[in-house]
């Protein structure tokens, strides 16, 4: 029973990374129409910020509120630099250039940090672990599921209760309409765009004392990122939270009797849910 649990509470806490990673992306596509291949390496950038500013000041929790914010105003130089140019053109550019904006961070970490991973230690405050009868969890653990709850909370009421929320809902159906508002639809998008990516650095600094840190792990968050979106349906907060969920539980539960079988399995159940769904999960068409 407490193995269960045990993987149970391992796939709420990925499954909330990816969520992070998954609304971040889809909330960019819904209210854009822009498809960016580039989120991965944010969120690596985001679990490198984490490490720069933690071996600077040794405090994990400055390099956690810090990573985000740097993110945030590399994406405002970014979407004003380059990503506002690619709104209006076709989808497949925009997955070009932005694969292009992959392979650029994802080559400069490599010239500036190297090959070899860092690790980053896990604050002595969340170091230790919870014991319940004969079943025991890590504490950093929890504290990824509560702080990814907080933030997905926040989030909902973000879009679903204020102003703002609403003109991003109205933007994502009818842009030119809101355009006609007399809304600056510009920095609506790069507010947007802003928000989606420090979102993936936010997974990035969480998940780093977990799996360390590398120049690689933005594309295979990426992928994850896109069956996340996939599963719940473009453009649906509450399908990115589904999928995230999906995806972070069959993870758990296959790496249990099939480690190498982790990514069939995750592809698999999208592949199914693309058959009998092909909106996704909560996605319209």
């Amino acid at each position: 029973m407490s193995l269960y649990l045990f993987q149970i509470l391992n796939g709420v806490g990925l499954g909330m990374i990816y969520f992070l990673m998954g609304v971040g992306l889809t909330i960019i596509f819904g209210m854009m129409n822009f498809v960016n291949f580039a989120h991965g390496a944010f969120y690596a950038l985001g679990a490198y910020a984490c490490y720069v500013v933690m071996s600077i000041t040794g405090s994990f929790w400055a390099g956690l509120v810090l990573a985000p914010i740097c993110i945030g105003i590399l994406a405002l130089g970014i979407e004003k630099v380059l990503v506002r140019r690619l709104y209006a053109v076709d989808h497949s550019i925009q997955i070009l250039i932005t694969i292009g904006v992959m392979m650029m961070i994802r080559e400069g970490t490599l010239l500036i940090w190297g090959t070899v991973p860092k690790s980053i230690r896990v604050p002595e405050l969340l170091a230790g672990i919870v014991a319940f009868d004969d079943f025991v969890y890590p504490v950093y653990r929890l504290f990824i599921v509560g702080v990814t709850a907080l933030i997905g909370i926040g989030l909902w009421l973000l879009l679903e209760k204020t102003r703002f929320g609403m003109v991003i809902r109205a933007g994502s159906e009818r842009p030119h309409m809101v355009a006609l508002l007399g809304i600056n639809i510009d920095k609506l998008f790069s507010m947007t765009f802003i928000g989606g990516v420090a979102l993936a650095g936010v997974a990035g600094a969480l998940i780093a004392p977990i799996r360390g840190v590398d120049a690689f792990m933005g594309v295979e968050a990426l992928g994850i990122a896109f069956v996340v979106v996939v599963i719940g349906g473009m453009g649906s907060f509450s399908g990115a939270l589904i999928g995230g969920l999906i995806v972070g539980l069959v993870q758990s539960f296959t790496s249990g009797f099939w480690p190498a079988g982790t990514n069939v399995m995750i592809y698999s159940v999208m592949a199914l849910i693309i058959m009998f769904r092909p909106n996704g999960l909560l996605g319209r068409a």
